[in-house]
C-alpha cells in the first residue's frame, strides 16, 4: 500500500530556512550603517562651516580693533596730523578696514542663515526619514518572517497528521487480515483510520491554504515592499547628497558676493593711497614751522695779525651781537648756536606766546582767536536758547517759571563778557604781530608773564654761563670787551645831543634785524643797556656801545631796570679794556 506521506506529497525533512531573509537582513544592516554614514559627512560639513563662521567673526572683530586702534583721539595732537594728504589716506584706510571687516561679518551671518540652518533642520528631518524607512523594512522582514513560521507549523503538522493517519491505517489492516479479532475491534480500527485521514486531509488544506499565501507574501514582500522601502532609501540618500552639494555651492557664493564690496573697499584705499601729494605735505610742513626769521649773511673775516679792533658784518647773525661776543679775548670758546637750531622753551609758555618766533606766533594767536570765537558763538546760542525758553514761559506759565531761567542766563552774559575781553585781548596781540595795530605796552607785557623783576646780578651774569629762554647755555660776556661797531646813521642824529644815561639793562630773547631807520639789530642773548622805557608804542631805546643805539621791539627784550646799571656798565667797560 502507497505510504500516506507519498500520497499526500510529504517527503519527511523540513525545508531549510528562508535564505533571501537571511541575506536580506544583511543588506538592511549595511545601508543603515551607509545611511548613518551619510548624516555623520552632513553634520561633520555643518561643523566645518560653523568653525569657519566663527573664524570670519573673530577675524571682522579683530579688524574692527585694529581700525578702532589707529583712529586718531579726539583732542589730541593726532588730529592736527590727519591735515596731511599721507595720514588723511591712512585715515581713508582704516575706515575702509572698517568696512572690509563688515563684510567679513555678512559672510558669517549668510553662511550661518543659508548653511548652518538649513543644513540643521535638515539633517533632523533626515534622520526622522530614515528611522521610518528601517522601520518600515523591519516591519516588512518580520511580517515575512512570521508568515514563513506559519507555514512551517503548517507543514509540521501536516506531517505529524500523516504519520499518525499513516500508522491508523497499518494497524486497521493488521486488525483486519486477523481472524481472532471480533468484528466490532476491526470496525474500530477502521473508524480509527478513517479519522485520521481526514484530519490528515485537512492538515494538507491548511498547508496548502498557507502555502499559498505565505507564496503570495514572498512575492510581494520581495517584488513591491521591499524594492518600495530601498527606493525610498536610496532617493532619501540622494536627496542628502544633493543637499550636501547645494550646501557646498552656497558656500563659494556667500564669498563671491561679497567680492564686489571688499573690491571696492581695495579700489578705495588704492584711491586714497593716490590723492597723496608729497608737495602740499611739505608745503604744510613750511607753513607749520617757517618763523618768519630772515637768513643769517655772511660772516666777515676777522684778522687778528693786527691790534685792531675786531668789526662783524652788519648782515650777519654774528653781528647780531650773539656768538661774535661769545669769544672774548681771555681765550673763551663761543657756545653761541645759529637761530635755526634755538631749541623750544620747555615747559608752558607766556600767554602771548611771545617767546615763540614771528611766524609761529601768529598761527597760535590766531588759533587762540579762532578758539574764543568759538567758545563765544556757543554761548551765545545756549543764551538765545534759553532767552526763547523764558519767552515761552512767560506766555504758558503752566510749562514752567520764566525767572528759573534768570541766573543761568546772567552766568552766561557774564561768560560771554569774559571770552569777549579774552578775544580782544589776543587780537590785539595778534594785531600787534600783523602790524596792523600799535604794539602793546610793557603793561600788557608783564601780564603775559613775560616780565620778571631782576636786580643787579643778571648785569653781573653776563660774563657767566647762562641759560638762554630757549634750554640751551651760552657763554656770554658784555658785547662792550668785545668789538666796536659802526654806528648806524640814526645814530648821526644824536651826536650834537648829550648822550642819554642808561636805566637799566635787557636781554634780547629774539634776533632782530634793525632794517628800518632808528632801529637797532640785536641777537638773541645780547646784553644791551636801556637808555628809554618803552612809552606805549612797542618800542625800548636801546645802546650797545657809545657809538651805536636805536629802538628795539619791547617784546623782544627782557628788561632789567636798576638805578646802579650805570656804574656796572662803566665797571665792565674798564674789565674790557
Amino acid at each position: 500500500m502507497v505510504s500516506l506521506s507519498l500520497q499526500y506529497g510529504f517527503h519527511g525533512a523540513i525545508s531549510p530556512p528562508c535564505l533571501c531573509c537571511v541575506k536580506q537582513k544583511d543588506q538592511f544592516d549595511n545601508l543603515e550603517k551607509h545611511t548613518q554614514w551619510g548624516i555623520d559627512v552632513l553634520e561633520k560639513y555643518i561643523k566645518f562651516v560653523k568653525e569657519r563662521t566663527e573664524i570670519e567673526l573673530n577675524y571682522a572683530k579683530q579688524l574692527r580693533n585694529l581700525s578702532k586702534k589707529y583712529q586718531p583721539k579726539k583732542n589730541s595732537k593726532e588730529e592736527e596730523e590727519y591735515r596731511y594728504t599721507s595720514t588723511r589716506a591712512f585715515l581713508a584706510t582704516l575706515n575702509e578696514m572698517n568696512d572690509y571687516a563688515g563684510q567679513h561679518e555678512v559672510i558669517s551671518e549668510n553662511m550661518t542663515s543659508l548653511i548652518t540652518g538649513e543644513l540643521t533642520r535638515y539633517v533632523q528631518e533626515l534622520k526622522q526619514e530614515r528611522k521610518s524607512h528601517f522601520h518600515d523594512g523591519r516591519k516588512a522582514q518580520q511580517h515575512i518572517e512570521t508568515c514563513w513560521k506559519q507555514l512551517e507549523a503548517s507543514k509540521r503538522r501536516f506531517e505529524r497528521d500523516c504519520k499518525e493517519a499513516d500508522r491508523a491505517q497499518q494497524y486497521f489492516e493488521k486488525m483486519d487480515a486477523d481472524i481472532n479479532v471480533t468484528k466490532a475491534d476491526v470496525e474500530k480500527a477502521r473508524q480509527q483510520a478513517q479519522l485520521r485521514h481526514q484530519m490528515a486531509e485537512d492538515s494538507k488544506a491548511e498547508y496548502s491554504s498557507t502555502l499559498q499565501k505565505f507564496n503570495s507574501e514572498q512575492h510581494d514582500h520581495y517584488y513591491t515592499h521591499i524594492p518600495n522601502i530601498f527606493q525610498k532609501i536610496q532617493e532619501m540618500e540622494e536627496r542628502r547628497i544633493v543637499r550636501i552639494g547645494e550646501s557646498m555651492k552656497t558656500f563659494a557664493e556667500v564669498d563671491r558676493q561679497v567680492i564686489p564690496i571688499i573690491g571696492k573697499c581695495l579700489d578705495e584705499i588704492t584711491k586714497a593711497a593716490e590723492s597723496i601729494d608729497h608737495k602740499n605735505d611739505s608745503q604744510l610742513v613750511i607753513e607749520a614751522f617757517k618763523s618768519g626769521f630772515e637768513p643769517p649773511g655772511d660772516v666777515d673775516f676777522e684778522d687778528f695779525t693786527q691790534p685792531m679792533k675786531r668789526t662783524v658784518s652788519e648782515s650777519s647773525l654774528s653781528n647780531s651781537r650773539g656768538d661774535g661776543k661769545s669769544e672774548p679775548k681771555f681765550g673763551g670758546k663761543s657756545k653761541g648756536k645759529l637761530w635755526p637750531f634755538i631749541k623750544k622753551n620747555k615747559g608752558a609758555g607766556p600767554e602771548d606766546f611771545s617767546n615763540l618766533p614771528p611766524e609761529q606766533r601768529r598761527k597760535k594767536l590766531q588759533q587762540k582767536v579762532d578758539e574764543l570765537n568759538k567758545d563765544i558763538q556757543k554761548e551765545m546760542d545756549q543764551r538765545d536758547a534759553l532767552t526763547k525758553m523764558k519767552d515761552v514761559y512767560i506766555k504758558n506759565p503752566q510749562m514752567g517759571d520764566a525767572a528759573s531761567v534768570d541766573h543761568r542766563l546772567a552766568e552766561l552774559g557774564q561768560n560771554i563778557e569774559k571770552l569777549r575781553l579774552e578775544a580782544q585781548k589776543f587780537e590785539g596781540w595778534l594785531a600787534e604781530v600783523e602790524g596792523r595795530l600799535p604794539a602793546r605796552t610793557e603793561q600788557a607785557r608783564r601780564q603775559s608773564g613775560l616780565y620778571e623783576a631782576q636786580n643787579t646780578s643778571a648785569v653781573n651774569s653776563c660774563a657767566q654761563d647762562r641759560e638762554s629762554p630757549d634750554g640751551s647755555y651760552t657763554e656770554e660776556q658784555s658785547q662792550e670787551t668785545e668789538m666796536k661797531v659802526p654806528a648806524t646813521d640814526f645814530d648821526d642824529e644824536f651826536d650834537d645831543e648829550e648822550p642819554l644815561p642808561t636805566i637799566g639793562t635787557c636781554k634780547a630773547l629774539y634776533t632782530f634785524e634793525g632794517q628800518n631807520e632808528g632801529t637797532i639789530s640785536v641777537a638773541e642773548g645780547e646784553m644791551l643797556y636801556v637808555i628809554e622805557e618803552d612809552k606805549g608804542d612797542g618800542w625800548t631805546r636801546i645802546r650797545r656801545n657809545e657809538d651805536e643805539e636805536g629802538y628795539v621791539p619791547t617784546s623782544y627784550v627782557e628788561v632789567y631796570l636798576d638805578k646802579n646799571a650805570k656804574d656796572v656798565y662803566k665797571s665792565l667797560q674798564k674789565i674790557s679794556e
